[in-house]
């Protein structure tokens, strides 16, 4: 599954998970680079990069960023509401991928315009079908939103 070789952004900070997560993207032949940020200032730098000398942004978009809650420095609900408030990024596919089974979490991250939450299950096949559903729809099946007109 592929398209248009747009990547993945993983944002966690958890190296087995990142590691889990890069299994099972493999072992569901999701084909789409992976780009991992290990906290959320690192995450927010990657989405609002801009080179200095020609105003441009410095990265191209993801397709689809997988994010976790409880990260360094930016938490997860915070890079959320920034990606949200963002011109470019506003209409971007935003999945929580995270353990927290909190109502409260869930709750907040549908209000602050998360596309989906999942809570990341333990055992790593039923994580790899958990993985392989999201590939299929958010890479392949969904149609994503177009950028907003200025």
């Amino acid at each position: 599954m592929k398209l248009k070789s747009k990547n993945i952004l993983l944002v966690e900070d958890n190296h087995s998970d990142i590691e889990l997560t890069k299994r099972a993207l493999e072992k569901s032949r999701i084909l789409n680079e992976l780009v991992v940020a290990e906290d959320g200032q690192e995450a927010l730098e990657y989405l609002f990069g801009v080179d200095p000398l020609t105003g441009l942004s410095l990265n191209e978009l993801p397709a689809l960023i997988l994010l976790d809650l409880k990260l360094p420095k930016v938490d997860g609900l915070q890079v959320l509401r920034q990606i949200r408030a963002g011109e470019r990024t506003s209409r971007m596919a935003v999945v929580i991928l995270t353990t927290s089974s909190e109502e409260d979490d869930i709750a907040q991250c549908y209000d602050m315009g998360a596309n989906s939450y999942i809570r990341k299950p333990v055992d790593f096949n039923q994580f790899v079908e958990s993985v392989q559903h999201l590939g299929l729809y958010w890479l392949v099946m969904n149609e994503p939103a177009p950028p907003k007109k200025r």
